[in-house]
Order: structure tokens, then C-alpha cells, then sequence
């Protein structure tokens, strides 16, 4: 081992041992220690301060270095990752710096050290379990990657079931009890809240087994469909659409109250995404006082239905009839706005949406607007709407509000994409010059991209007001922004897929798991690094960014 692998090894064991002990600093590990992921066996903050020696180990092993070289590092990586945690433990245990970093948890000491009684046990316990999986991360690098890649993502699957488990139980309890079941059958897999090992060994079989058919049949099955007759491919599409639509429908009624206003959020954030990637995906044009349209339409509704000193409408407004208002008045600030900024590009439009949002939140929250819109206080007494005589009150009922909303839109985008529109966005965004040289009314088609964009935005919001009743100016802060265009680009900058996979990602999960919300920027942070760093183009990329790539996308023309 020259001084080069020593010194690689060396980082390697520093930058695991640092992670694990800055989630432990900011309190993470403390957070998270009552949080069984396998019921007796794993918690949560195990897996923080043992995944990141693994992970280490096998970062190491895919570096070029010689066979033996790679063991013996796996080995010091996991002893070089364990100082810093061993002191952290020692001064856990014998010093009180709750007074300088004040998230440290009282116990660190005893997580530490599994728990153990004796500190040093424990500690040695420790500094060989972290050894050993970085000699594991080692290792892997001589199973073949197929099987290393199924073992991967057989992993984080059951990670996935283990965080969810309560929630899965809960559905799966409703469908055996619709099916006049006991529920008895599934004491072997859960308890409570968590997975048994029993159950967590069988999630992690289940998924082995289902990626590995996948990636030994997959494409076969693919090529065969394909060669199918068209009628016979058309017909079974759309069994799978119906089948998918009964899951939809059925959804809210299995998975209950709380779930189906997480999936109300979520379905919200969907429809601004769609919004803002015909802005930002499909013209290139970056947005970032998108809020503004979401305000708008939800001001608008309350002004028109409030029962409130504010409200305007005099009872004879509701949702169904504020909605295409809402649209509209969204549509007119969108192109209000988009006029002086038709000739900028790139930061400078960036910084000048940006003023227009701030703007806006100003505006709402200003003494000067408070006759008008309520002020600080916001407009209030916003009613329920009605469908058919009834009244929609619960997330169960709203669900289905948003769910109508996120497909029409989705149609409406997906038909936007294969336009001629469409296509001249695309060109604008990947060159605007050369576009403006092909013919292409440039300033016209910005222009539509953002009243369209502000539109769908427009009706978001007013989703929003009938949802909560009420419309405060603190919740239409750039935060929100910022949120629309994380989930963007994490799920894939022009890829209306990638747009409902990055909602459910970074708006389903927070919102499932609250014990997480107060780390959720800080998860926020390290996923967009990640994804710039390792998946730049998003979860689903689009069709040009796939290209682009060098993937194989024969026949994919309009599938996003």
C-alpha cells in the first residue's frame, strides 16, 4: 500500500466519519432513536451511524486500486470512520456541551454505544460493526454488478416499507377487513407501527425477486409487447388505465384521513409543478415568483366566496364558478408580469420574478390592502364547496377536487408538449437565438409560456382557499417557489413524470413522515446536491434530456 491508497483510504474514513458525526451534532441520531424501523432488531438512528461506514467501504472499492488494498481499506475505513464517533462518545459521557451545541441529545453517549451498560464495550462493539461494514462495502465490489445493483435497491425498499409501516398496515388491515378478513394475518409482518423481521425479510425477498425479473425479462417483455398488435397493445393500456384508475378512486376510502390530506398537498404541488415546467422545462424560462400566481388564485376565491367583511361575491359564488375566474385573473397577472421581463435571460429573469413575488407578498400583507384583502389577518370564512348538496368537507372528499384538477392538467400539458407550441419552446430553451433565426416569434411564445404557466398556478391556488377556508398572506411566502422548483429538478426538468415523482418525493414523504419535519431542508439540501452531483437530469428525465444521455429512445416521441 503506497502513501497514494493510504491517503485515499484516509479520506474515506474522514468523510464517513464526519457525516456520522454531524448527524449526530444536529441532533438527528437523538431524534430518531425511538424510531424502530424493524421492531427489536433496527431503529432509525442505527442506520445513521452504520450506513454511511458502508456506503464508505464501497466507495473505496470502486476506486482503481489493487485487490487487497481495497479489503484492508474497507477494514480502516470503518476504524478511521469510528474515531470521531468514539469522540463524540467519550464526551457525551463525560462532559455536558449541550450549552454550545444545543441539539445534542442527553443520551448520545448510551446510542453511541448500542446501548451497551459499559462504555467501552460499547465502544469497541461499535468500532468493530463499523469495521465490518466497511469491509462489506468492500466486498461488494466483487459480486457482479447486476446483483449488486438488486441488493441496492432491495435495501432501500425495505428501508422505504420499514419508514411507511404504519401506514401500510393500516391499508392492508382496511382491505383484508373489506375482503372479511382477519387482520390477524398480519401479525407475522407488523407490529404497531414497524416491521417484524419476519416482515422485513420478506418485503427484502419480495423485492429482490420482482427487480431481478425485471432486470433479467424486462426488456424482452418490452420488445414482445411492442410486436404486438396494435389493437391488442391499445386494449391492454387501457385495462391498465382502468385498473390504475380503481387504485385512484379507492385510494383515499383504504388509506384514510390523514394520508388523503397528505395526498391532497401533494396533488396541489403536482399541479404547480406542471405549472412552472411549462416556464422552466419546457421554455427554459426560470421562474422563481411563481407564488404570485398561487396567491392570486386563492385571493380571488376568497374575495368571491368569503363570508367575511370581504368578501364580494354576496353568496352567490362558489368553487366551480371561482375556479375559471381564478384561471383567468392568474392568466392576465401572469402576462402582466411577463412584459417587461421578455428581453432577459437567464439570472437576470431569475432575480426579476423573483422581485415580482416578493412584491406580491408585500402587497398581501400590507396595512394599505387590509380594507381589501384582510391585510396580515388574511380573508377568512372561505366555504366548502358544494357537489351535488354535498358539502365537501373532508380530505377524503377534497382528494377527488384535486385529483379532476392534476389530470386535466396533466392532459393539457402532455398535449402542449406534442403542440407546435410545444416544439417551439423547446427550441427556445435549447437556444433562443438560433430559434428567433428559424422564424420563431420568441417574445410571443415566452409570453404564452407564462400566462399559460400562471394559469395552472392560478387554479392551484384556488384549490388551496376552498381547501383551508382561509387565505393568509404567510402562506404564499418565495418559499413556495422554492419548493416547486426543487421538486422540478429533482424529478426531471421537462418530464411531466418527473414532475409527480418529485412531488411525491419531496412533498409526500415530508408530509407522511412529520417525525422528520424539522430536518426536512437539511434532507432538502443533501438530495438536490446528490442529484446535481450524480443525476443532473432528475429522476425521469424528458425525452430530449434522455437523448441527450445517449439512451435508447426510439418510440418515446411525446411520452412525456
Amino acid at each position: 500500500m503506497n502513501s497514494k491508497h493510504f491517503r485515499t483510504i484516509l479520506n474515506a474514513g474522514l468523510i464517513t466519519g464526519i457525516v456520522i458525526f454531524y448527524t449526530a451534532v444536529v441532533g438527528l441520531v437523538g431524534a430518531f432513536n425511538e424510531r424502530e424501523l424493524i421492531r427489536d432488531y433496527l431503529t432509525m438512528s442505527q442506520v445513521m451511524i452504520f450506513v454511511p461506514a458502508l456506503v464508505g467501504g464501497a466507495w473505496l472499492a470502486n476506486r482503481e486500486l489493487p485487490t487487497v488494498t481495497k479489503l484492508v481499506g474497507g477494514l480502516l475505513v470503518g476504524l478511521i470512520a469510528a474515531l470521531p464517533v468514539l469522540a463524540l462518545t467519550y464526551v457525551a459521557y463525560h462532559f455536558d456541551v449541550r450549552d454550545i451545541f444545543t441539539n445534542i441529545y442527553k443520551g448520545l453517549g448510551e446510542i453511541l454505544t448500542l446501548q451497551n451498560g459499559s462504555p467501552r464495550m460499547g465502544s469497541l462493539i461499535l468500532t468493530g460493526i463499523m469495521m465490518g461494514l466497511g469491509l462489506l462495502g468492500a466486498l461488494m465490489s466483487f459480486v457482479p454488478s447486476s446483483l449488486r445493483s438488486l441488493l441496492y435497491s432491495a435495501f432501500v425498499a425495505t428501508l422505504l416499507v420499514a419508514l411507511l409501516a404504519e401506514y401500510l398496515n393500516t391499508i392492508l388491515e382496511t382491505i383484508l377487513e373489506f375482503f372479511g378478513f382477519s387482520d390477524d394475518l398480519l401479525d407475522p409482518f407488523f407490529r404497531r407501527n414497524t416491521l417484524k423481521l419476519t416482515g422485513a425479510l420478506t418485503v427484502f425477498g419480495i423485492a429482490l425477486l420482482v427487480n431481478g425479473i425485471n432486470t433479467s425479462f424486462g426488456k424482452n417483455i418490452q420488445q414482445g409487447f411492442k410486436q404486438l398488435p396494435v389493437a391488442t397493445r391499445r386494449s391492454t393500456n387501457g385495462l391498465g388505465l382502468i385498473l390504475f384508475a380503481m387504485i385512484l378512486i379507492i385510494l383515499p376510502w383504504v388509506a384514510g384521513r390523514f394520508l388523503s390530506d397528505a395526498m391532497t398537498t401533494v396533488g396541489l404541488y403536482m399541479l404547480m409543478g406542471l405549472g412552472l415546467n411549462i416556464a422552466i422545462g419546457m421554455a427554459g424560462l426560470l421562474d422563481l415568483g411563481y407564488v404570485t400566481n398561487f396567491a392570486v388564485g386563492a385571493y380571488l376565491v376568497g374575495l368571491l366566496t368569503s363570508q367575511g367583511p370581504q368578501g364580494i361575491g354576496g353568496g352567490v359564488f362558489n368553487l366551480w364558478l371561482a375556479i375559471p375566474l381564478a384561471l383567468l385573473a392568474a392568466m392576465l397577472t401572469g402576462f402582466i408580469f411577463a412584459l417587461p421581463v421578455l428581453k432577459m435571460r437567464g439570472d437576470y429573469l431569475a432575480i426579476a420574478t423573483l422581485g415580482f413575488g416578493e412584491i406580491i407578498g408585500k402587497l398581501a400583507n400590507s396595512d394599505a390592502l387590509e380594507k381589501y384583502i384582510g391585510g396580515a389577518a388574511g380573508l377568512k370564512l372561505i366555504p366548502k364547496p358544494y357537489f351535488f348538496n354535498i358539502e365537501i368537507v373532508d380530505p377524503e372528499q377534497f382528494y377527488y377536487v384535486v385529483l379532476v384538477a392534476v389530470i386535466v392538467m396533466l392532459f393539457v400539458t402532455w398535449r402542449l408538449i406534442n403542440s407546435r407550441i410545444g416544439r417551439q419552446w423547446t427550441a427556445i430553451r435549447e437556444d433562443e437565438d438560433v430559434a428567433a433565426a428559424m422564424g420563431i416569434d420568441t417574445a410571443r411564445s415566452k409570453l404564452l409560456a407564462f400566462t399559460i404557466s400562471a394559469a395552472i398556478g392560478g387554479v392551484a391556488g384556488a384549490i388551496f382557499a376552498s381547501k383551508v377556508g382561509a387565505a393568509f398572506p404567510n402562506s404564499f411566502t418565495l418559499l413556495v417557489s422554492l419548493n416547486v422548483l426543487a421538486l422540478i429538478i429533482v424529478g426531471g426538468m421537462g418530464s411531466i413524470s418527473g414532475v409527480l415523482v418529485g412531488a411525491l418525493v419531496l412533498m409526500g414523504l415530508p408530509e407522511i413522515l412529520r417525525e422528520f419535519s424539522e430536518y426536512r431542508f437539511l434532507v432538502y439540501g443533501i438530495l438536490l446536491v446528490w442529484m446535481m452531483l450524480q443525476r443532473p437530469e432528475g429522476f425521469i428525465p424528458s425525452t430530449v434530456a434522455r437523448r441527450e444521455r445517449g439512451d435508447d429512445v426510439a418510440g418515446l416521441a411525446g411520452a412525456d
